[in-house]
């Protein structure tokens, strides 16, 4: 089993959809498809995971080795929706990996740091 992926650009941030099971057979897909994802994009890149059925702990790896990538060319790497099977794992030496509710807190959390300001009590 493997992984379909999509990347779009929003702004100034890239996200990375990606449906099916991120297991040991689908890490080298999921490590081409960052690399489109550093080519084509600036910004952090969020990492869409509603459509994930699952992942192993290659998967896990795969996603801990693709934020180290990022940082390393300037750029974060976050998740949205990780599969409710368990949640990630990280290597403790890498780079901190947020994790959003679903991809609309992920990108409600960019939109605040552009400067725009929540509406709230006077």
């Amino acid at each position: 089993m493997t992984i379909d992926w999509r990347y779009t650009v929003e702004e100034n941030l890239g996200i990375l959809s990606v449906a099916g099971y991120l297991g040991p057979e689908a890490v080298h897909r999921f490590s081409g498809a960052v690399g489109w994802a550093l080519a084509r994009g600036t910004g952090p890149v969020i990492v869409h995971l509603s459509e994930l059925r699952g992942w192993s702990a290659e998967g896990q790896l795969a996603i801990t080795e693709a934020a180290r990538r990022l940082a390393d060319a300037g750029r974060s790497l976050e998740l949205a929706a990780i599969p409710a099977d368990g949640s990630l794992v990280p290597a403790g030496d890498g780079p901190d990996i947020p994790v959003h509710s679903d991809l609309a807190a992920a990108l409600a959390a960019h939109s605040m740091g552009r400067g725009e300001q929540a509406e709230g009590p006077p």
